[in-house]
């Protein structure tokens, strides 16, 4: 059998392109333990503490402050320097009282966003499909690995507002015409505005979603590229500071 080299390991230049990290300054970069988001939309949690918010110029120090219990995700302490960190995850420095969101950029790597603290214990999670349960309970399987049981009346597409860590659902958003939208992936990744037609492919099974920016420009991307942010009257764009740069 051939020799396929260490698996544990990952080199900076053979790193996802949403990566924001730069692929010559180092050799090696920290590759994410397996977990509720995959490699290729998540970035490692030491990567996050050293190279994104700069707050320690060096792998030990980095592992340190998380071992320390200094940085919660979603509310809860972790202290795995390769726990993954994905689309919409909350990070929280109770030491500097910072906040962040993982979003994507207009160039899709992911970058934190920072919120206000009284914001941190609000998520938004992605409804990817149901499971019907025992005794007619309906189990929510959400985008970032979470299974929450739960009569609300949802679809494949919806988003729920999560209250973290209890995970207690405060309100959902449906996937519908009017429903404004960011877009996660494809050409328009960052781009922000409102569906204006849900296009039916039958063929293909790939839904697509007609979408309307704040420019008025309209362009089309798949529906699964589509992340609902609020219905209409906006409200969750200036709840998450929504400013992509």
């Amino acid at each position: 059998m051939a020799n396929m080299g260490s698996r544990k390991h990952l080199k900076r230049f053979k790193a996802p392109k949403n990566w924001n990290v730069h692929p010559k300054i180092k050799k090696w970069t920290v590759k994410p333990s397996p977990g509720s988001h995959s490699i290729e939309n998540s970035l490692s949690l030491l990567i996050v503490v050293r190279d994104i918010l700069k707050l320690a110029d060096n792998a030990r120090e980095a592992k340190r402050i998380i071992n320390t219990g200094n940085v919660l995700v979603d509310g809860r302490i972790i202290k795995n320097y390769k726990f993954t960190i994905g689309f919409m995850d909350v990070i929280q420095i109770p030491k500097t009282e910072d906040a962040y969101r993982v979003l994507p950029d207009l160039k899709g790597r992911l970058t934190l966003h920072p919120i206000t603290v009284e914001n941190a214990n609000i998520k938004l999670t992605k409804v990817y499909n149901k499971t019907t349960l025992k005794k007619g309970l309906n189990q929510l399987n959400l985008h970032d690995g979470r299974n929450i049981i739960s009569n609300e009346k949802t679809t494949a597409g919806d988003v729920v507002k999560l209250q973290i860590p209890t995970q207690e659902i405060l309100e959902v958003y449906n996937f519908q015409e009017g429903a404004n939208v960011l877009v996660t992936d494809g050409k328009h990744t960052g781009e922000i505005g409102h569906i204006k037609e849900v296009v039916i492919n039958k063929s293909s099974n790939k839904n697509t979603v007609l979408v309307e920016n704040d420019k008025k420009k309209e362009f089309l991307t798949l529906m699964d590229y589509t992340f609902v942010i609020g219905e209409e009257n906006r409200e969750i764009l200036e709840f998450y500071s929504l400013e992509v740069n």
